[in-house]
């Protein structure tokens, strides 16, 4: 048990309350009140009961150190992000918020630090340096570093949705038949199948079943910041491995193209043979979206332009999900709700038809 002792030194009155922590270390801490002293003792023995009790000397470790420390420990990432995320940390919380002990940061430190980002970074950029500072700060409470994350639950810039742009088919005709006519086919599957950019860029020939009209998604590309190269990986979510099935029109445009080609190789490369990059979109989506009289086209949009195409085909919620690779259908609703028909109208009928049936059936036992 936490014990209190009074002492006096040079006429000045304090208390010191003697503990042992978790590990059976001796601790001490002083106070000016007695009342504040009892008041520490007995949080102390019930976080030592509980299984919450904190080191306090852990959350003098600065921010920087324990970042370094814990990004040892994220499994899962792609070098991809982790080097964004290194890159968004040295530029925007090493020589700031970085320089702070962890028991430091607190909601104002936080909001601060937030308040100056929004002022010269654009929202959903301050948002992401939110999040790996959020990160770090949740590892540190799992750690044991500190009891709580206060940084959590400040204001945060809204950010913008851009609005989708949703081709019809004859639009999506236009757009491939403006492009280079070695991706003529990327438009078509793209727009028909709903895959990401890094998705489509990283589809090999095996990967897609002629015969069954589907594709299997289990590979992606990701360019990584600060160097010339691609790398190929797992889509982005769990539930981006996906088998997406193909209408007749695109198939029909993909026999003649893929069928020679080996299993392995890529189906869409550069004009030299080399893996697709960011660079796809000035060289060859541009000019092609200026030609079909679409500007400001997105290559993303086409695959916004396949889920609805597949809502107004009439396709179940939950097969829209799992064709685009979403997690759950409450985020197709959420996105694309408003392309949905109103299913009142239908329902309603079908209520109508049952109870004339039901009406018919009591007369019937009356007559």
């Amino acid at each position: 048990m936490a014990a209190i002792q009074k002492r006096i030194r040079n006429g000045k009155t304090s208390y010191r309350v003697r503990y042992r922590d978790p590990t059976h270390t001796q601790r001490s801490k002083s106070f000016d009140r007695r009342i504040d002293a009892e008041r520490f003792a007995r949080t102390v023995e019930v976080e030592k009961d509980s299984g919450t009790w904190v080191d306090p000397t852990a959350g003098r470790t600065l921010l920087n150190d324990w970042r370094a420390d814990f990004i040892r420990t994220e499994i899962g990432l792609r070098d991809s992000t982790r080097r964004r995320d290194a890159s968004f940390w040295h530029a925007n919380a090493e020589t700031s918020i970085g320089r702070l002990p962890l028991s430091a940061i607190d909601y104002s430190t936080a909001q601060s630090w937030v308040s100056d980002l929004t002022d010269r970074l654009a929202p959903a950029t301050v948002l992401k340096n939110y999040q790996i500072l959020s990160k770090t700060l949740n590892g540190a409470v799992k750690a044991g570093m500190i009891p709580a994350n206060r940084a959590s639950g400040i204001q945060l810039p809204s950010i913008e949705v851009k609005e989708q742009h949703f081709l019809t088919p004859p639009e999506v005709n236009t757009l491939a038949e403006s492009i280079d006519p070695r991706y003529r086919t990327l438009v078509l599957t793209m727009a028909y199948g709903g895959l990401r950019r890094g998705e489509a860029f990283a589809l090999r020939r095996s990967r897609i079943d002629l015969m069954r009209r589907h594709l299997d998604v289990v590979e992606a590309t990701s360019e990584v910041a600060g160097t010339s190269g691609v790398q190929f990986g797992p889509p982005k979510t769990k539930a981006g491995h996906r088998q997406v099935p193909l209408p007749r029109v695109v198939i029909d445009e993909l026999i003649p193209e893929i069928a020679p080609m080996e299993p392995h190789q890529l189906v869409w490369t550069s004009p030299n043979g080399e893996v697709l990059r960011s660079s796809f979109r000035s060289r060859f989506w541009m000019p092609a979206v200026k030609r079909a009289g679409l500007d400001g086209l997105r290559l993303h949009d086409l695959r916004h332009t396949a889920v609805s195409l597949w809502i107004h085909a009439g396709a179940h919620n939950k097969a829209v999900a799992k064709w685009a690779g979403h997690a759950s259908v409450a985020s197709v609703i959420d996105r694309y709700g408003h392309l949905m028909p109103d299913t009142a109208d239908p329902v309603m009928a079908a209520l109508d038809a049952m109870s004339t049936t039901a009406d018919a059936q009591v007369i019937g036992l009356h007559g």
